[in-house]
């Protein structure tokens, strides 16, 4: 499952979280995370999970923007 890395770091910046912050929020490495928003990673379901957790949206949330 690959997730929209873009709709995470828009996320990420409107509720104010530097990168750093929602890694570690999410329980993740900031250069995981940095991958994941920049296209070069995929995302598991779990990393999603855990990154819709950290920004207080369900995970679908991230992944509707993927079309």
């Amino acid at each position: 499952m690959k997730a929209n890395g873009a709709a995470i770091k828009a996320l990420r910046e409107a509720r104010g979280h530097s990168l750093r912050h929602l890694a570690y929020l999410s329980e993740m490495h900031p250069s995981h995370l940095s991958r994941i928003e920049g296209g070069k990673r995929d995302a598991s379901a779990d990393v999603l999970g855990r990154i819709g957790a950290a920004l207080d949206v369900p995970r679908d949330a991230i992944t509707r923007e993927q079309t």
